[in-house]
C-alpha cells in the first residue's frame, strides 16, 4: 500500500470489502430459496395477507335526525367546492 493511506483509511476498506462480501453471499442464497420455493409461496410474498373466502358482512349503523342533518350540511358545503 502507499505510505500516504493511513492504517484507519486499510481498516474500513477491508471491513467494506468484508461486508459487501457478506452482502453478496446472503443475496446468492436468498435467491436460491427464493427460486426453490414452490410457485404459491413465490406469488404470495411474506407479510401479505391471505384473500378472503367470502365477502365482508356491510355494516351499518342508525343515524339520530342531528347526525343526518350535520351529513347534509356536509354534502351541501362539499357540493359548493
Amino acid at each position: 500500500m502507499p505510505e500516504h493511506v493511513s492504517i484507519l483509511q486499510q481498516i474500513g476498506l477491508a471491513i467494506l470489502a468484508v461486508a459487501t462480501v457478506a452482502w453478496v453471499v446472503g443475496l446468492v442464497r436468498l435467491v436460491r430459496v427464493v427460486a426453490l420455493a414452490p410457485p404459491e409461496a413465490a406469488r404470495m410474498p411474506m407479510g401479505v395477507l391471505p384473500k378472503q373466502s367470502q365477502a365482508p358482512a356491510a355494516e351499518s349503523a342508525p343515524l339520530t335526525a342531528d347526525e343526518q342533518d350535520a351529513f347534509a350540511g356536509l354534502v351541501r358545503q362539499f357540493g359548493r367546492s
